[in-house]
């Protein structure tokens, strides 16, 4: 069994974006700039923002962070959105989710540029990625190729089940892993999946995105699968000083001795994600998806 090590890639590629970023300037052109858009005090999603403006600082890029208290309107933030959408300064956008419960999350997504929609959650790029044409593609099933990619795990021919189809995970991987190139047969399935035990049993690859802690258990899986956990979980752990730890979607102490290559939690999938929008707010900057 062998640990992927999202954390080593991600470090990896961002020293990667750091030359890159580097040849931009010294050509005299700008560095690729990100804008996250914060409302409210959801303490996960100010995480999550944070370790975006830190990466961001990391590689060379210019960060902007927007605050908004939870109280701001539909139309206040629908304008911060046509704001970023025309001007020139900005190359990629992110509106952090959750929203506000008053505010409508898919008129909001709607409104935002493709060419700027550095989550690759737009209908346009979701579209554009199912008909495989260049896509800004979602965060984490990016950063999932990557690790993929850059262990040289083989996937044409192999079976792929996708545990769990939510539009920013499950529904995108089972697509992305079945286009040319990955060459996966995949089968996609969710809570309602009658004998799903039965499913991941026959694959080869298993990615859980479900989000139920420790959902896939040591006997659904086969002997040298490769296991990709996307869940990040909190549960009660009376004996860490936090009260808690993190776990994934997969019952790691179980299922980690029967797989060739698994995915820590922490450490695996979520160290990719921040990097995949990097990567999306670099191809942004130089119009590469949108010439």
């Amino acid at each position: 069994m062998q640990l992927l090590d999202g954390k080593q890639v991600s470090e990896t590629i961002k020293a990667e974006l750091a030359v890159e970023v580097s040849r931009l300037t010294a050509e005299g052109k700008r560095a690729p700039h990100l804008v996250a858009v914060l409302v409210g005090d959801n303490p996960a999603s100010e995480v999550y923002v944070n370790n975006k403006i830190q990466s961001c600082h990391q590689v060379g890029f210019r960060s902007t962070l927007i605050k908004r208290d939870a109280a701001i309107s539909q139309a206040e933030l629908l304008d911060i959105v046509q704001q970023l959408n025309h001007d020139p300064e900005v190359d990629g956008f992110i509106v952090q989710l959750p929203l506000p419960k008053h505010i409508n999350e898919e008129k909001i997504t709607l409104a935002i540029d493709p060419k700027k929609d550095v989550d690759g959650f737009h209908p346009v790029n979701f579209g554009r990625m199912a008909q495989g044409m260049p896509a800004f593609l979602p965060a984490t099933p990016f950063g999932i190729l990557e690790i993929l990619r850059r262990y040289h795990i083989p996937t044409a021919g192999k079976h792929c089940v996708v545990v769990g189809r939510s539009n920013i995970v499950g529904t995108p991987m089972s697509i992305l892993l079945s286009r040319k190139g990955w060459d996966c047969t995949v089968t996609l399935t969710h809570s309602r999946t009658q004998q799903l035990a039965e499913e991941v049993r026959r694959a080869d690859i298993v990615v859980a995105a479900i989000g139920i802690p420790e959902f896939i258990k040591g006997d659904w899986v086969k002997e040298g699968a490769v296991v990709i956990d996307v869940g990040i979980n909190r549960i009660v752990d009376s004996s860490r000083k936090s009260g808690f730890r993190l776990v994934g979607d997969v019952d790691f102490t179980a299922v980690a001795p029967k797989c060739s290559y698994i995915t820590p939690v922490p450490g695996g999938v979520g160290a990719m994600t921040v990097t995949a929008l990097m990567m999306n707010t670099l191809k942004a900057a130089v119009k590469e998806i949108y010439p």
